[in-house]
């Protein structure tokens, strides 16, 4: 067992067991930047982007396609990026959440995005590697949030590296994973047996193959570890998968196509972006398929790499043991890409067919645009209103929805293995009595695990003041079998579970947002109380994140940023 086994376990002991340094204290005024910083660096505004109609939340959330798969062009980039990670608009509300005393000063602003994050603090890096097909000089370049633009890291087609990088591995003769480095993956040896030839999908690893347009996602771990020192590993995974889903969601609902690749030489990646991974690892490769794209020879051993560094704000800054270590873990053998089917001895458990079953409504369409859906969505921090009761119909689109964003698809193994279990603690919703219940997707049901208002068992375990869970109409809560996927994949494994649960938050976010529907999500939980109440010791189930719903109060006093 490797050390990603003792940090999940100190993940779900933190409620009781403080996670060292149990005295940290963050400095607020020399925090870091929300964003990476890289002065001198040309800027490249990105152009604007119409978003076709029947693009809805609802198509996003489709488990495939219903027509041809399109290319991405400069606008559409445009359009995912902006809609995903950029400045939407501004959140300045009555509401009670801790920050609110600092969010009318225009430097504290909390400006609002389509996915959400832990903490509000937004620590991934979006690079774009474009090669030749691509509409600018081909390059490395850095996606700035503040500006809507792209900042030029490095000039030269590396796309190549890339694509090496993340090439699939080729099983030696003893049947063992390659090494890291030792790839099949070269351009022609991919290309000629892709799904052009076969008129199959294309997987991940075959459309790296075939194009020289890839989104590369790095966490800069100081922006989120100087709040949460070594709890920011395991929110940050989250962050990835945050990201990666709501790119899935706009991209689905405009016949685009987004698939991860989660396996990969990080330290080969690592050198070309110019990054240590004791800093910023490496956490995601997208590749793109892009109009007119094809794939391009790797470059030579000795490849260009970025030279400009990321300049930090804050004077101090602090690394974590827990967290060295665990980006030290999962990078080892971060290349080995396990076999299909590898996750199977972590699928999560099928409920239990002889509990009572409550029969779900139907779900609600979710017709919304997904970009208003995106740029609407919000925590509802203290506004849930239990005299406002939830419809059965909307807890049940929502759990619909949560079940449809446990995959993210790629080279993760979670779109063939399911391993997201869900659960359900139902407080004030109409129609289903109150109590703890499994969720079995595949009859659209409730079962039922412990009768009885669960509102005050939500509360005593929730560790801040922001929310009174007492008043929502239903807690949602995610659960993986953490220490089985590291048993089957290694400790790497611990990202794919973190991020997969991240995804599952940003589709219910996003499906609440198009039904008007109140939503929070939370990491501020005993763990082991859980654990307890819904008997998941003898699965091995793991609850990771708490996904609050409910109807808010009517009226709320809200900043109209949009007519200011």
């Amino acid at each position: 067992m490797g050390y990603a086994h003792d940090y999940a376990a100190a993940i779900m002991r933190r409620g009781r067991v403080p996670m060292p340094p149990a005295d940290f204290v963050p400095d607020w005024a020399d925090g870091p930047r929300k964003t990476k910083f890289y002065p001198g660096a040309d800027t490249v505004p990105l152009p604007g982007h119409t978003v076709p109609s029947g693009a809805t939340v609802g198509r996003g959330l489709a488990p495939a396609h219903d027509g041809p798969e399109r290319a991405f062009d400069l606008p559409t980039l445009s359009g995912m990026l902006r809609d995903s990670y950029g400045l939407t608009g501004r959140r300045l509300g009555v509401q009670a959440n801790t920050d609110l005393g600092a969010l009318p000063f225009h430097p504290l602003a909390n400006w609002s995005r389509g996915t959400a994050s832990g903490g509000g603090l937004y620590p991934v890096s979006i690079y774009w590697v474009s090669g030749p097909s691509g509409p600018l000089p081909p390059g490395v370049h850095y996606y700035a949030t503040r500006h809507h633009a792209m900042q030029r890291l490095l000039t030269g087609d590396v796309s190549g590296e890339v694509r090496e990088a993340a090439g699939e591995p080729e099983p030696t003769a003893s049947g063992e994973p390659a090494e890291p480095g030792e790839f099949a993956g070269s351009a022609s040896s991919a290309v000629s047996g892709g799904p052009a030839a076969t008129g199959e999908p294309a997987s991940a690893a075959e459309r790296a193959a075939e194009t020289d347009q890839f989104l590369v996602l790095g966490v800069k771990y100081w922006q989120n570890a100087f709040k949460y020192n070594s709890f920011s590993f395991h929110a940050v995974t989250m962050d990835v998968g945050t990201v990666v889903q709501t790119w899935r969601i706009w991209a689905r609902a405009q016949g685009l196509s987004v698939e991860p690749l989660m396996w990969f030489d990080e330290q080969r990646l690592a050198r070309l972006l110019g990054i240590r991974t004791e800093e910023e690892g490496v956490f995601a490769v997208v590749p793109l398929r892009w109009r007119g794209a094809g794939a391009r020879p790797a470059p030579p051993a000795a490849a260009a790499a970025v030279r400009r560094r990321d300049l930090e704000r804050s004077r101090t800054v602090l690394a974590f043991d827990a967290v060295t270590r665990m980006q030290e873990a999962t990078e080892a053998h971060a290349a080995r890409r396990p076999a299909a089917g590898a996750l199977a001895p972590a699928a999560a458990p099928v409920p239990d067919s002889g509990l009572l079953a409550v029969p779900l409504p139907a779900p609600l369409p979710l017709d919304a645009d997904v970009r208003t859906a995106l740029r609407d969505r919000r925590s509802s921090f203290g506004r849930f209103d239990a005299g406002r009761p939830l419809s059965a119909e909307l807890l049940a689109s929502c759990l619909a929805a949560a079940a449809a964003g446990a995959s993210l698809g790629g080279d993760t193994g979670t779109g063939t293995t399911p391993i997201v279990g869900l659960y359900a603690f139902v407080g004030h919703t109409e129609g289903i009595a109150p109590g703890a219940y499994s969720y079995d997707a595949a009859a659209h049901t409730l079962r039922l695990l412990k009768a009885g208002p669960p509102g005050t068992f939500l509360q005593k375990n929730y560790f801040l003041a922001n929310y009174n869970l007492e008043q929502t109409g239903a807690v949602l809560v995610p659960t993986v079998r953490t220490r089985a996927v590291l048993d089957a994949v290694g400790d790497r494994g611990y990202r794919i579970a973190n991020a997969v649960v991240g995804a599952v938050s940003q589709s219910v976010y996003t499906a609440a947002s198009a039904l008007g529907v109140g939503c929070g999500v939370a990491l501020g939980f005993d763990n082991i109380s859980y654990i307890e109440e819904l008997d998941l010791e003898r699965t091995g189930e793991a609850p990771l994140l708490i996904m609050m719903l409910g109807n808010e109060r009517p009226g709320p006093a809200d900043f109209r940023h949009e007519i200011a």
